[in-house]
């Protein structure tokens, strides 16, 4: 392999290893924060110490996510410089300006928020407290929204025009609300709450499991399940709502997806078959090997029985992605989503039976046990998700105007790996010591000593810190 070609893929590798290291930390601060303002909202409804209680332990499981997503974000943004200086100098009067819209409008504002948040308690009212974690969540979302339009802007990169080798907006509503952005942003946004309430019936199943706090954790499930049934079931149609997008505006990249090289006509002699499994020929221009089911493809991509899908053979050569990588991913991916819905209509089947009651809850142990491990599933997904996604994409770093070896840094081999070794080395240390005090805190669960704030004890407060004078006003002054 020349080395240019070799620096290209290192590349390539490098960012990949900081994005998979980096997303799967906003996701769950964007869920839960969903998840602190439900049960705060319940607390201030209700009264309920209960709510109050689990409210401040997964705000404590919040803080240590975020934490660790600002520190993987920081090194993320500066890999875009090191790694592809070319690209952030080219784009930046687009992408760069999408990414500082997300620090303006929603960072920024979040960790105003998270301060009042985290530190408001006993402080102020319960309903401006319930305020200040809504802006929290909002703002996540908000986040959440301007980084995945910018990767939209890269996918799909309407509403601008080249001078002089540089990108600039011709109209920024464009630019944001493209076509993939309309798909992509809800699809991740529900994956994002997906995946958090996935981590909560985790949470709560485990507690069960021990049978501690069974009473507290039991209601917990019983919010949980019925949400995550809805938003796992209206997760597969985004993702199906997703898949037209792909197939209108990047044809080559579903062709990948599906392993898909050759483009049939619908006039009934051949069908547009879905490959569950396949390999690659040794030419790389068809299939060596698969096992699939006629005509499905044709099913969930046209919605008709014999209709046309553009397969690879209709993609230029240079301008073809790799395949291998996005089809098992999106297979895998699919397979992830289909085991979070089954495990949410399992537990639905159980609370619908009466088995999530707080005296039987504890002896479902099959479905609490699969219910503790079932995180990994929504990190698979995100993960597989999202090396579909850009893998499927190239040779392009903007979609159709800037290829990826274009984009990239003048680095050596040398070099990428030296930053490969560093930035892996630090994500591995942040990934580990999230997990570890993750679950630490799980492990310590809720704290059930401190005080719970009532209404108007941080009046009593301001005016105990007040002098005497002020306190007792003489009549008539």
């Amino acid at each position: 392999m020349p080395g240019s070609d070799l620096a290209n893929l290192l590349a390539r590798i490098d960012f990949g290893l900081i994005t998979a290291m980096h997303i799967v930390y906003p996701p769950l601060t964007i869920g839960l924060s969903v998840l602190l303002l439900f049960g705060e909202w319940r607390w201030v409804r209700t009264d309920s110490e209960h709510w109050y209680r689990m409210t401040r332990f997964f705000e404590k499981l919040f803080l240590i996510n975020f934490g660790a997503g600002v520190a993987t974000g920081v090194t993320m943004e500066l890999a875009f410089g090191i790694l592809y200086g070319p690209f952030s100098a080219a784009a930046g009067p687009v992408f760069g300006r999408l990414l500082g819209f997300e620090t303006i409008t929603a960072f920024m504002y979040e960790a105003g928020f998270v301060g009042l948040m985290v530190f408001g308690w006993h402080k102020i009212g319960r309903r401006m407290h319930l305020f200040a974690t809504f802006n929290v969540a909002l703002a996540s979302s908000i986040s959440g929204f301007w980084i995945l339009a910018a990767n939209s802007w890269m996918q799909d990169p309407e509403g601008v025009a080249e001078v002089g080798g540089n990108f600039f907006a011709t109209d920024w509503f464009k630019v944001i609300f493209n076509d993939d952005s309309l798909t992509a942003v809800p699809h991740m946004l529900i994956a994002a709450l997906e995946q958090s309430l996935v981590v909560g019936v985790a949470v709560a199943a485990f507690f069960v499991y021990k049978s501690r706090h069974t009473e507290m954790f039991t209601k917990a499930l019983r919010a949980l399940i019925p949400a995550l049934v809805i938003v796992a079931a209206f997760q597969i149609f985004m993702g199906d709502s997703l898949g037209q997008t792909v197939a209108h505006a990047q044809p080559a990249a579903l062709a990948a997806m599906e392993g898909h090289y050759h483009t049939h006509n619908p006039d009934g002699s051949v069908n547009t078959g879905w490959h569950i499994v396949m390999w690659p020929n040794a030419k790389g221009d068809g299939t060596a090997w698969s096992i699939t089911i006629p005509h499905v493809l044709s099913l969930l991509e046209t919605h008709s029985w014999n209709g046309a899908v553009p397969g690879l053979d209709s993609i230029p050569p240079q301008d073809r992605p790799p395949v291998l990588i996005p089809f098992y991913a999106f297979r895998v991916m699919v397979a992830a989503g289909g085991a979070i819905f089954l495990l949410s209509l399992w537990g639905a089947w159980l609370l619908f039976r009466g088995r999530l009651s707080v005296e039987a809850a504890s002896r479902n142990r099959w479905f609490l046990m699969a219910a503790m491990v079932s995180p990994v599933l929504p990190y698979i997904a995100i993960w597989t998700g999202w090396w579909t996604r850009e893998v499927a994409r190239q040779p392009w770093v903007v979609y159709g105007l800037m290829r990826t070896s274009e984009g990239r840094s003048p680095l050596s081999a040398g070099a990428e790996i030296a930053w490969f070794v560093g930035f892996a080395a630090f994500g591995l240390l942040v990934m580990v010591s999230t997990l570890y005090f993750i679950l630490k805190v799980v492990r310590h669960g809720p704290d059930m000593t401190t005080p719970i704030p009532r209404e108007g004890e941080e009046r009593h407060e301001q005016l105990g810190s007040l002098p005497a004078v002020q306190q007792h006003a003489v009549p008539g002054e």
